[in-house]
């Protein structure tokens, strides 16, 4: 069993609260949308899920000034979000 690095924030926390920076800025929100796919009701019901949560930080990592601005404003490395995605992905 892999352990966790202890040093990371905690891979639910930091898809959360990447989704809630992702959808804070109305234009950003509506891309996200556009490229997941998913719509807004969905997104509300899913919102915890590992499934979704990869595909949100997914979607920041397809636009790296998305991520960086991301990371910064959750005061995290982008690194950190890369790791979250890896781990919310292996569920």
């Amino acid at each position: 069993m892999r352990t966790r690095d202890t040093n990371l924030p905690d891979a639910d926390v930091l898809g959360l609260q990447a989704l809630v920076w992702a959808i804070g800025e109305p234009d950003r929100a509506d891309r996200l949308i556009a490229v997941t796919g998913l719509d807004p009701d969905d997104l509300r019901a899913r919102a915890g899920e590992p499934a979704v949560l990869a595909a949100v930080i997914g979607y920041l990592e397809s636009y790296e000034p998305d991520l960086v601005a991301c990371a910064s404003a959750l005061g995290v490395p982008p690194q950190a979000l890369v790791a979250a995605h890896e781990t919310l992905e292996a569920r």
